[in-house]
């Protein structure tokens, strides 16, 4: 049976982030989800689990989290070297890196990567993406306060065709290492990128994956990949 750790859903569930979760229980409705609160101890940190989710947060919370994850780095460091499907989406990408700078103060993040981001309150960026991953196209949605910079291409997780990257002109977004992503993109990910859901559902050891609501959200993501295509990027 799956195990699928989700991490704080009650606090890291902005922008309909909890929909890939959602989504994930219709295509494995006999797996076991567990829902950890930031309260408790991380189930990866005591037993095995095939897949940690983590979605957005408030940029305060984001501190709370990096503490309490700060706890269990070298556990979370094992499951990364394991090949444990990760998937972070929105801020919580941040947390990866070395720090977030905000406003002359900096943040000391997990430090698993040597990017660190630039928090500016004042500055909201927003945009439609279009990226590649893997001979697939990915779509999504980008609204954030801040951006990343000392990004490395060697552990880039997609490459732009539209719209923003770690920051602008950059050519790529998110990272990945064996089998973690972590991106920007927001909200319900998965449901947008049937391709990419399945990318992962093979990673958990699934060889003919089944979408639920495979037709409608296949239908769905050809219809956005085409106003993607053909609509201007916002900024």
């Amino acid at each position: 049976m799956l195990r699928i750790e989700v991490l704080f859903p009650e606090v890291c569930n902005l922008y309909g982030d909890m929909g890939n979760i959602q989504y994930l229980k219709y295509c494995y409705p006999d797996a076991e989800f567990i829902e950890t609160a930031l309260t408790e101890i991380p189930v990866f940190v005591t037993s095995k689990v095939d897949m940690i989710y983590l979605g957005s947060m408030t940029e305060r919370l984001q501190e709370k989290v990096i503490a309490k994850l700060s706890e269990y780095k070298s556990e979370f460091s094992r499951c990364i070297d394991d090949g444990t499907v990760i998937l972070f989406t929105g801020n919580a990408y941040e947390l990866m890196g070395a720090y977030i700078e905000d406003d002359g103060r900096k943040i000391p993040c997990l430090g698993f990567f040597d990017y660190y981001a630039k928090r500016d309150m004042m500055n909201r960026h927003f945009s439609i993406i279009l990226a590649e991953f893997d001979g697939m196209e990915l779509v999504g949605f980008k609204d954030q306060f801040t951006m990343s910079y000392n990004n490395s291409d060697d552990t880039a997780f997609m490459k732009i065709v539209k719209g923003e990257g770690w920051h602008d002109g950059a050519a790529f977004e998110g990272v990945r290492k064996n089998n973690f992503f972590g991106t920007y993109l927001l909200g319900p990910f998965l449901i947008m990128n049937p391709g990419f859901t399945k990318y992962l559902m093979r990673l958990l050891g699934d060889e003919s994956p089944t979408l639920a609501f495979n037709d409608a959200i296949t239908s769905a993501y050809e219809k956005r990949l085409h106003e993607f295509k053909t609509k201007s990027v916002i900024k």
